[in-house]
């Protein structure tokens, strides 16, 4: 494979660096010089931990459908996902299983790769839906086991409630997965004593969990005043600007992640989430009867959300890339550095997407 040279303002582990980038598919060194572009800005590659659709296309329906939304959210500055099924019946699982355990074995050079499953449900509380289907169970560990044999689950969202002896997380813990509270009615103790007994962090903080109060704090107090990780869907729908400054503030390693459903990239009309028919008016998604169901964000203008908050550049994309790498354990991705894959964005200084490269071949810019 031949090497690419990228000029700019490479973002290093120690700051910004000046110079230019060599890659092949891997990073293969940065060289500092004063003749590189003040104004050209190169970022390591997005990563969504959670996304269930894009360009038209659900996850739920299988690998031809897991295929179309990684090629159009490569486009949109994401190198890497997890594909992130909703409750729904066992078979339909299994089969969507199936469809995410595909494209990692025969890889596209124009998609983003897909790391794993993102398994939200079925174990939720039925009394915190949000969007989901309502297919939502008891703890069963046998179908933990049989999703698992066909892809990876990196992470889980789980109820405590419905989990009172913690058989299941600890199960999902010994699979390596990265156990998240979500979709969940629970007290402020049982989100505190689930983040005691291994939980990671918290699902799309705010959405579809017991709110903060200040003789209730609930799922999002425990998250203020003990997580440590958490996601955020940075839209300016489901989170006000409001919320997502005292999150910043309050969560160290806060990130952000689309929850991009099929509408996303599309005309306004009808898609499906599963069993469910969703709407898509605007820049929002909904049920029938008026709920959010997932949303048409993409990483790139996630960032650049981050930048209308006054987050400064360089954390800006460390909660777009590196903190999703690191959570995964994911030491190659996330970062520009020598021996680091070569899955780069590049942008202007108003955060508008100019470049994709993943391992080192640049993304056409069009579908095709």
């Amino acid at each position: 494979m031949s090497t690419t040279t990228l000029a700019g303002q490479i973002l290093t582990p120690d700051g910004f660096v000046r110079g230019r980038l060599r890659c092949a598919a891997a990073i293969r060194g940065i060289e500092p010089t004063t003749e590189a572009p003040e104004d050209r800005f190169v970022l390591p590659g997005f990563i969504d931990l959670h996304v269930h659709g894009g360009d038209g296309a659900d996850c739920m329906a299988g690998a031809d459908a897991v295929h179309r939304m990684a090629h159009f959210h490569a486009r949109h500055g994401t190198t890497a996902l997890l594909a992130t099924t909703v409750t729904a019946p066992r078979l339909d699982l299994l089969d969507a299983f199936r469809g995410i355990g595909a494209p990692m074995v025969r890889r596209d050079p124009a998609a983003a790769r897909v790391l794993g499953a993102h398994l939200e449900g079925p174990f939720i509380s039925p009394e915190a839906l949000g969007a989901q289907p309502p297919f939502a169970i008891a703890p069963d560990l046998d179908l933990v086991d049989e999703l698992a044999a066909l892809a990876p689950i990196r992470v889980a969202t789980m109820a405590p409630e419905i989990d009172p002896d913690g058989a299941l997380l600890a199960h999902l813990k010994a699979l390596g997965t990265r156990v998240q509270i979500g979709h969940t009615a629970c007290s402020y103790a049982e989100a505190k004593a689930a983040l005691g007994a291994g939980a990671s962090g918290f699902t799309h903080l705010f959405n579809a969990m017991s709110g903060l109060h200040h003789r209730r704090a609930g799922a999002v107090g425990a998250a203020l005043a003990h997580g440590q990780w958490a996601e955020l869907i940075l839209d300016f729908v489901h989170v006000e600007e409001a919320a997502a400054r005292v999150a910043l503030r309050a969560i160290p390693h806060l990130y952000c992640i689309t929850d991009a459903v099929a509408a996303t990239g599309m005309p306004p009309g009808a898609y499906r989430l599963g069993q469910h028919r969703i709407l898509k008016q605007e820049d929002a998604v909904r049920l029938a009867d008026g709920t959010l169901a997932g949303s048409v964000l993409t990483m790139d203008r996630a960032l650049r959300h981050l930048l209308h908050l006054g987050v400064p550049l360089e954390d800006a994309a460390k909660r777009c890339a590196t903190l999703q790498a690191e959570y995964l354990g994911l030491e190659e991705r996330g970062r520009l550095v020598p021996g680091a894959v070569a899955d780069l964005v590049v942008i202007d200084r108003a955060g508008r997407l100019q470049a994709v490269f993943l391992e080192g071949r640049p993304v056409p810019a069009e579908a095709g």
